[in-house]
């Protein structure tokens, strides 16, 4: 027991020895006290509250709600990233597995020819005896059998903490891996939603131009008649029918931008393109803005915006490889032992008498290597250097998406107002010159420019209010919300680590 205690002692202080290089210290981004774009006076106004990390719910649109939902279970990106997860993971097992020692089993049959009386001819020893001996030595030269097996067990000592360093970085990386898959899902739900409005925004346009469409062919019904009548010149018709068809051209495009959005909508499900056409063919209002829009304030936006989280885990994982190259510059010390059995007849081998065994330290310095391992650490360093400038541009960057967002959002809602205005006035005007035109006080041209310039304006407002709450999207998207409701995700049964595998 003295002895044990004699032993295990020193072996405590070892393992418990200091961990060489740097150790990390979690950066302290400086950020302003609020976003700069917080007075809109807008309809729907940004306030510095906590943001909804369901943010999606705020349009209240159960389909939208629904194809976000189907999205995070079947994208395929996104169960991409949960596997970089799990190889993570895997990753730090394996560097975990360092600080244990190491046990491998090994049996072999070998046929030697030991050449030793070649060895005792060299020495003179067949000249220093006699003939009898000499006979039996001559029975060593003979070719054998060896049966042997073995278990060989080493332990290097993490003096250095070179093992605990590497479990720091990998445990940093799993980290990263799982501020990126935080990103990807962030990015699915905001896509999704982008191509939702995109295809309802489509859809609104394309109403608003059948509505138009139906006023000119009435109003070309309309010359058509007059011009029979011999009430109006042929020109007019010709000018009417022109009107219609520009009105017609312009259907094709927005068909194609729905159709479009439809097939995006099926692939960011995991599902082949028209997949979801009988779903969303039918068309629906454009969701209404909320009337507050809370965005939190830019210091908690690094420790919500994933993309910031994993650049402050990769600067974890490079301040910790700088531990595991100083480490390399150290004496590696190890304890190696072996035992085993071997005899020429495998029938003694359970024979006791045919035991060998081997154990003590091995203690490797290095003391020449061309100037790698010093290089080793100045570009771990260096690399470390990077890593904390790319933190802090991902933070600056951040904050600029933020503000940039919120500057669009207020100017898009402002179009939307101005042009509201528009389009009720030109449409005042469309009403008056064609009632001037029946009671014959305008021209024709006067009809049909104002026609034109209404149906423009009112496409345009629609258009503005689907870029308004695409503007909405990326504004939270920017604040970087939407993962923290869904730390688990299940894997197909196609997934390598086995059927329905859930990775946090």
């Amino acid at each position: 027991m003295r002895t044990f205690s004699r032993v295990a002692l020193p072996l405590t202080l070892l393992l418990a020895g200091c961990a060489v290089g740097p150790d990390y210290q979690p950066p302290r981004p400086q950020t302003p006290g609020s976003f700069r774009a917080l007075s809109s006076q807008e309809t729907s106004k940004p306030l510095a509250a906590a943001p909804n990390p369901l943010w999606w719910r705020s349009f209240n649109d159960p389909q939208l709600n629904s194809l976000i939902d189907r999205a995070i279970s079947g994208n395929l990106s996104l169960q991409q990233a949960v596997l970089r997860i799990a190889g993570a993971r895997q990753q730090l097992a394996q560097a975990r597995g360092g600080l244990f020692p190491a046990l491998n089993g090994s049996a072999k049959v070998t046929r030697q020819q030991l050449g030793l009386k070649g060895l005792l001819k060299s020495n003179g020893v067949y000249d220093r005896v006699d003939d009898d001996i000499a006979g039996q030595l001559d029975g060593l030269n003979h070719s054998v059998t060896l049966y042997q097996g073995s278990f060989d067990a080493s332990w290097e000592l993490d003096i250095w903490g070179k093992v605990r360093r590497q479990m720091e970085a990998a445990d940093a990386q799993q980290q990263a891996a799982v501020a990126q898959r935080d990103d990807v899902l962030i990015s699915v739900e905001a896509e999704v939603a982008r191509a939702y409005l995109q295809l309802r925004g489509a859809q609104a346009v394309l109403a608003t131009l059948q509505t138009q469409i139906k006023v000119a062919q009435e109003t070309w019904e309309l010359t058509q008649s007059q011009q029979q009548n011999g009430l109006a010149p042929a020109t007019n018709v010709e000018n009417a029918r022109a009107q219609l068809a520009s009105l017609n051209a312009q259907l094709p495009q927005y068909e194609a931008q729905a159709r479009q959005a439809m097939n995006g909508l099926a692939v960011l499900l995991g599902k082949t393109p028209g997949a979801l056409d009988s779903e969303l063919m039918t068309a629906k209002a454009l969701p209404a803005l909320p009337g507050l829009v809370p965005v939190g304030i830019p210091a908690t936006l690094a420790r919500r915006r994933p993309d910031i989280r994993q650049a402050e885990a990769t600067l974890h994982a490079q301040t910790a490889n700088i531990g595991v190259s100083v480490a390399s510059l150290f004496p590696d010390l190890s304890l190696t032992g072996q035992l085993g059995v071997r005899n020429t007849d495998a029938s003694y081998l359970d024979d006791w008498s045919s035991h060998f065994f081997s154990i003590g330290p091995s203690l490797s310095i290095p003391i020449f290597q061309g100037g790698r391992l010093v290089s080793s650490v100045k570009l771990a360093r260096a690399q470390q250097a990077s890593a904390a400038l790319d933190y802090r541009q991902t933070v600056l960057t951040a904050l600029q998406d933020v503000e940039n967002a919120l500057v669009s959002y207020r100017a898009d809602q402002q179009q939307v107002t101005a042009l509201d205005e528009t389009t009720g006035a030109l449409q005042r005007t469309f009403d008056l010159a064609s009632d001037s035109y029946r009671q014959g006080l305008t021209t024709f041209l006067d009809v049909l420019d104002a026609q034109r310039q209404l149906a423009q304006a009112k496409a345009q407002s629609v258009q503005a209010r689907t870029q308004s709450a695409l503007d909405l999207v990326a504004l939270y998207k920017a604040l970087g919300g939407g993962w923290e409701n869904y730390q688990q995700v299940t894997l197909p049964e196609y997934a390598v680590f086995g059927p329905a595998t859930q990775v946090n």
